[in-house]
């Protein structure tokens, strides 16, 4: 039998091996081995390609952002300061009966010759049926305007709406990353959206991210562009406020990974190809140096307050940190991109539905769900055993977060780069276990049978995965072992 044709991407990454001397694993494999064994892979592929050049800049986007007490009042003047003809509001059915949403439709109807139409049937956890609907309805309008009001469902949501209404006549897939849909660039400028997070998680009112679960193929994946973007994210620190418990902890956990997976991405200069035009250049680029800011300073406030938000929602200083920590993580890995928690929590989350069915206590739902943090979180300490030795140093003051301490502490500084990633495990195990976080895949209803479907439900994650430091960074490696490794280590721990 003949072998399978090489993906564009094996491809991509063996002629970047080909071109560097340096061990480009973090396994530190002989380097004249791995140009050798690349080289003769090459030679196998039958279409020749031209040298890849790695990436050589990287761009930061982010929303503009307005953090304050009440600040949802000052909606509706936005948007009669920007002209609004007519505009679409978003939000779910559960917001909808709640303060914020009652704030940002008061302000609405304070401004005269100011209309709007509202949606309220956002999906938590959307997927392509619900998007659908959404925007059949935005297309319906013509809106000149957008505002979100809810946590990261609403607010993709809205995106989504807005993109198809710009775009009429595109299909869903011709946007949706490759090489699930066709992942064409957005190159028209969408309309004007407003987003009001009521969650301190998503950081969706900062990114140009949107994400759905494709239920025909059990996981999920997304739209990612910079033209996305909301023009605004409203962050009223009075908006989580009537968030219940679970869904503090799940948001928060969502901030504890975005800022982890960006802090610990592959470096943006170390990103194959370079792209042959701006436009073409991804939201997430890698980690770079402004995004580690935002990154860094996120993961140290998540650790520090998510468990005093678990303990009493009620505690305001907590609750406000959280919230900004949950934008500056979406700045962070907005710019950045996240990796292997994301990558495999999107079938965690999607093979639910028609496998284990598990419901997650708090969530005021009427279907099967594993909120977003909590299936990102499950495969948190085998994720960042793995990808320690790629940056053991970034890894050694990551652990010294969750110890409360400095990397210079002797505890910290004494640990030898090897012993890093065994170390970090621990501590993010028990920092999940004193928030609840049910221990592993079996505790959520997974057998072993299970695992290899979710690798399968992973590998088409490219957008990610290529993010992934001993995966990305490698010669003509999909991931395939090591997500079967890290998955079997994530079933219970």
């Amino acid at each position: 039998m003949a072998p399978a044709p090489a993906t564009r991407n094996a491809i991509l990454r063996l002629m970047n091996a080909s071109q560097h001397t340096a061990c480009p694993c973090h396994g530190c494999r002989g380097a004249a081995g791995h140009v050798h064994s690349a080289i003769q892979q090459i030679r196998r592929l039958a279409t020749p390609v031209d040298a890849v050049e790695k990436e050589y800049a990287f761009e930061v986007a982010a929303s503009n952002l307005r953090f304050g007490d009440g600040v949802t009042r000052e909606v509706g003047m936005d948007f009669k300061n920007m002209k609004a003809r007519k505009v679409g509001v978003f939000t779910d059915p559960v917001v909808a009966k709640l303060k914020p949403m009652k704030m940002a439709l008061e302000s609405l109807q304070s401004q005269t010759d100011l209309p709007f139409e509202v949606y309220d049937r956002v999906v938590t956890e959307p997927t392509e049926a619900s998007w659908r609907d959404a925007i059949a309805w935005a297309r319906s309008h013509d809106f000149s305007h957008f505002l979100a009001v809810g946590g990261g469902s609403v607010m993709d949501t809205a995106k989504a709406a807005n993109l198809f209404t710009v775009y009429g006549e595109s299909d869903l897939f011709d946007f949706i990353n490759a090489p699930v849909g066709k992942g064409q660039p957005i190159a028209k400028a969408l309309r004007p959206l407003i987003a009001v997070p009521t969650t301190a998680g998503t950081g969706s009112e900062t990114t140009g991210t949107a994400i759905l679960d494709i239920t025909s193929k059990s996981f999920k994946t997304g739209i990612a562009s910079r033209a996305m973007k909301p023009i605004l994210g409203i962050v009223d620190t009075y908006n989580t406020e009537s968030c219940p418990t679970a869904v503090h902890i799940s948001s928060g956990l969502d901030v504890l990974f975005h800022s982890l997976e960006s802090y610990t991405a592959i470096p943006y200069t170390e990103r194959t190809p370079r792209p042959a035009n701006p436009i073409l250049r991804p939201a997430y680029q890698g980690s770079n140096p402004v995004a580690d800011i935002f990154s860094f300073w996120a993961l140290q406030q998540t650790v520090k307050y998510l468990p005093r938000v678990a303990k009493n929602r009620d505690d305001t200083e907590a609750r406000r940190q959280l919230l900004l920590a949950a934008s500056f993580a979406g700045i962070g890995f907005g710019n950045a991109g996240v990796h292997l928690c994301h990558g495999m929590s999107y079938p965690i989350s999607g093979l639910n539905k028609k496998g284990p069915k598990y419901k997650h206590a708090g969530y005021e739902v009427d279907h099967p769900i594993i909120p977003h943090g909590i299936s990102v979180a499950l495969t948190g300490p085998a994720v960042f055993q793995f990808t320690a030795p790629s940056s053991p140093d970034r890894h050694r003051q990551a652990l010294a977060v969750f110890r409360n301490t400095t990397p210079a502490d002797p505890a910290i500084a004494s640990i030898p780069d090897n012993a890093i990633g065994a170390h970090l495990y621990e501590a993010i195990a028990s920092f999940l276990d004193g928030l609840g976080v049910p221990r592993g895949l079996k505790a959520i209803g997974y057998t072993r049978a299970d695992i290899p479907g979710l690798v399968e439900g992973t590998i088409p994650q490219r957008r990610v995965l290529d993010l992934a430091p001993g995966i990305g960074d490698v010669t003509s490696e999909d991931g395939r072992l090591h997500l079967t490794k890290m998955l079997e280590a994530s079933f219970e721990y």
